[in-house]
């Protein structure tokens, strides 16, 4: 493993302390790779947190003047996935050459596998050799039990969102923002509306116009959450219900945050140590 963990945190990574960790998971993968006679091209990593369009409520007023509800950020993931050059090359292989390459980065199930029942129902499996499981080694320890500790940790929502969504102070925080909403001259009775209104709000728009409209609506959206109860109401409740259903899951909540914090002290100490591979 690289470097040695010297903070343990009770809380889960920011957007920038995962972003450090994933630079340097690409970094060790492509050192792997090369190790095992392939190339690799590290994914980029960005800085920005694409993920806030994502909840059920944007709160960020910067990030919503900033992008909207994520369009260009969509676009630029969709232009990077197609110019992927990892699978680019991995087309071009002949068969037993892509066998090969796969059984380098992915690792072999018939080698092991590791396999998790979600809280929410359903199983996941992971190899454990390949150049993917290496680096989860080299950076969280223990494959299998960090595997187990993530998959339950980050599967949790559907536990308690539901009764959050129902709860009349909810509802009632909904309304003052609802009402705010309509003093801008967006009538929408809650946020999950504008998720589903948004595809024909902008249809036959330009880019240009879609993008206006968007970052226009989702200021509103994020200025009444914030101005209105509706963000502090959300939080407070979420935390209520995670500590009221979620006791059976505390262990893999605090092994997912312990390891992740170890995981980011190794790739601060590589990033910062390690010159990158041309």
């Amino acid at each position: 493993m690289v470097g040695t963990p010297t903070v343990d945190s009770r809380r889960d990574l920011t957007f920038a302390e995962h972003a450090t960790v994933r630079r340097a998971e690409e970094r060790l993968t492509k050192e792997c790779m090369r190790a095992k006679g392939f190339p690799y091209w590290a994914e980029p990593v960005h800085d920005v947190p694409d993920l806030l369009s994502h909840g059920y409520v944007l709160t960020d007023v910067h990030w919503a003047k900033t992008y909207g509800y994520g369009r260009k950020l969509d676009e630029q993931a969709r232009k990077e996935r197609l110019a992927d050059k990892n699978v680019a090359f991995a087309k071009s292989l002949p068969k037993s050459d892509v066998l090969r390459y796969n059984a380098a980065l992915y690792g072999t199930p018939s080698h092991g596998l590791v396999t998790v029942d979600l809280p929410t129902g359903g199983t996941v499996r992971t190899t454990q050799d390949g150049c993917q499981a290496e680096t989860t080694r080299r950076l969280y320890g223990d494959l299998p039990t960090w595997f187990r500790a993530e998959e339950t940790a980050t599967n949790l929502t559907a536990l308690y969102a539901p009764a959050i969504v129902k709860d009349p102070r909810l509802r009632k925080a909904l309304s003052a923002w609802s009402a705010c909403m309509s003093a801008k001259g967006h009538p929408f009775t809650d946020p999950p509306e504008i998720r589903r209104e948004r595809p024909a709000l902008t249809a036959g728009l330009g880019a240009a116009e879609a993008q206006a409209l968007e970052v226009e609506l989702a200021v509103a959206e994020a200025t009444c959450a914030t101005t209105t109860p509706l963000e502090r109401t959300a939080r407070a409740l979420e935390r209520e219900y995670r500590a009221k259903r979620l006791g059976r899951y505390r262990d893999a909540i605090a092994t997912y945050q312990r390891m992740s914090h170890a995981a980011l002290t190794r790739a601060t100490a590589l990033l910062n140590r390690v010159p990158s591979a041309p």
